[in-house]
């Protein structure tokens, strides 16, 4: 999707999200890629802000998962200071509500912003906002999920083998398995061009 890979480009920082992201990376030349997924993003950020006396702002979700989040993060980590947190509506915002969200964000003196809204929403949010939101934003997709305990991860070795897509779709099959046939059909297609590509002109380098 050409247009929302405008709005990755927009990003100061995408990353490897996707274990089959990183070993296309690796295969492309990057060495040692990791996947740096937005659960692990997220929990890394807070222990670290914990560390260093910065404040956190959840953004995303439903009350009850975002109190259960809350609640599970001062336990992990004592010291964490969460200014805030909001759930908005399952709809756009109107732009009384946007204005009121950037105010109440920015308000809080957050130093970090989770947003997860899902993809590709939470990533065109976080664009759109980014010069009025007055700290760094992260989208960070299921982390709040995962976090709070309102739903399980993927066993470990799931999630290093590349096979926690498999997992989410086994226990969302009503959701997930159109979605993740035409996406990872998609990805497959596109990897095995790119590499092509870079396979031909490594070869034309070669013969020069």
């Amino acid at each position: 999707e050409p247009e929302f890979g405008g709005v990755l480009a927009k990003m100061d920082l995408a990353t490897a999200d996707g274990m089959s992201v990183a070993w296309l990376m690796r295969m492309l030349g990057r060495a040692g890629q990791q996947r740096v997924n937005g659960p692990d993003l997220m929990i890394r950020c807070c222990e670290r802000a914990a560390r260093e006396g910065q404040s956190i702002f959840l953004f995303g979700n439903t009350d009850k998962t975002l109190d259960m989040l809350a609640l599970r993060l001062r336990e992990r980590l004592p010291g964490l200071r969460i200014a805030g947190r909001l759930a908005p509506p399952f709809r756009a915002f109107s732009a009384e509500e946007d204005l009121r969200v950037v105010a109440d964000i920015n308000a809080s003196g957050a130093n970090i912003v989770f947003v997860s809204l899902g993809c590709p929403k939470q990533e065109r949010w976080i664009v759109e906002h980014t010069k009025q939101i007055r700290a760094v934003m992260i989208g960070v997709g299921a982390a709040f999920e995962f976090h709070s305990g309102a739903r399980a991860r993927a066993p470990t070795w799931m999630q290093r083998s590349g096979l926690e897509w498999l997992y989410r779709m086994i226990c969302e099959p009503g959701r997930l398995t159109g979605r993740y046939f035409s996406t990872n059909l998609s990805f497959i297609v596109g990897a095995a061009a790119q590499l092509r590509r870079e396979r031909i002109a490594e070869n034309s380098l070669l013969r020069r």
